[in-house]
């Protein structure tokens, strides 16, 4: 049993407690290896941004827990020597059983996610209490989820959503004791969220209503990159096919940050960006074979855009309280 502590780790109570009062999201991004997360903390050091490091179930196959255990405490010590002790939590995204949560809180996550959404009201209730029993034994924060998301991203696929319905949340919260709710309103995973022709829209009235039924309850949204069009361009530019990728709007997201949405998990935006700078160096140089000069680029596009989601997305900037000058 490793405490999350010991590694200097953070749950997320008074991170969303701090996000809820002052308007803000706090970044989750995910991340399979060093590059990622090596832009991840270079991003949110440079903004002095609390951030959640999200590691999904096809993480840890392709990484091994073991070694992203290590790379997290190696994260904390990172941010430090980049200049920074920004408070970070190491979360576990879309556990999809009570014996994958388990497993996490006994390796040193800080917070897992019980995504029971896929279950008929009842049994998600009762898997999510039987996570939260075990999770709050040793300070670990844990998510829930009400409503499917459409999409695909690793091992979660769903073809249609099914709205959060604000109705059960109260409900939900009171018989589970989470700490956080993951909601569906129109978010979806992976870069093709909808289809050219289609309006992007969020249902912010759901999320207005279900604010009014648990005032103040930090609340989560999944499936949130925006698909940059430049980026998506750049890759076909480079020799990609990535057709009809359209995401999320930032303004969009910017309005629900301000609310009781105190986490918003951007992943795909991550990969999109990272693909692009390595078409490009392929392209321009068909004779590189070092993987740190494809790489490297890859890791500074990566922050670029972190950078900008921090600031002009979330509005977690200078949010961090590490006692450091912050971006003014």
């Amino acid at each position: 049993m490793i405490s999350y502590k010991e590694l200097g780790l953070v749950n997320t109570k008074e991170m969303f407690a701090k996000a809820v009062k002052g308007g803000y999201a706090i970044p989750a991004f995910n991340f399979n290896n060093m590059e990622q997360m090596q832009a991840i903390l270079q991003a949110c050091v440079a903004t002095k941004s609390p951030v959640i490091l999200q590691v999904s179930s096809g993480a840890r196959k392709y990484a091994n827990q073991t070694l992203l255990r290590y790379m997290a405490q190696g994260a904390v010590e990172y941010a430090k020597e980049l200049g920074c002790n920004i408070p970070i939590v190491l979360h576990l995204d879309h556990g999809d059983s009570f014996e994958l949560c388990k497993s996490c809180v006994d390796m040193g996550f800080s917070s897992v996610m019980i995504d029971g959404s896929h279950l008929p009201y009842d049994e998600n209730v009762a898997l999510t209490r039987k996570v939260v029993e075990y999770a709050h034994k040793y300070d670990v924060t844990v998510e829930g989820e009400l409503g499917v998301l459409a999409g695909v991203e690793d091992d979660v696929k769903a073809e249609h959503h099914t709205y959060t319905q604000p109705e059960e949340v109260e409900d939900f919260v009171k018989k589970t004791g989470v700490d956080s709710l993951a909601i569906s309103i129109g978010t979806s995973h992976g870069a093709f969220k909808f289809k050219p022709g289609q309006k992007p829209e969020i249902r912010l009235d759901i999320l207005h209503e279900i604010e009014k039924r648990i005032p103040g309850f930090p609340i989560v949204l999944h499936g949130s990159s925006s698909v940059p069009q430049d980026i998506v361009a750049e890759i076909n530019h480079y020799g990609g096919r990535l057709k009809d990728s359209i995401g999320i709007p930032e303004n969009q997201l910017r309005e629900a940050a301000k609310s009781a949405v105190c986490k918003i998990n951007i992943d795909s935006d991550g990969r999109l960006a990272m693909t692009a700078a390595i078409r490009r160096v392929f392209t321009e140089h068909p004779e590189e074979f070092d993987p740190r000069k494809y790489l490297g680029p890859a890791r500074d596009k990566l922050k670029e855009l972190y950078m900008h989601k921090i600031v002009n997305v979330l509005g977690s900037n200078d949010k961090a309280d590490c006692g450091c000058e912050g971006t003014k």
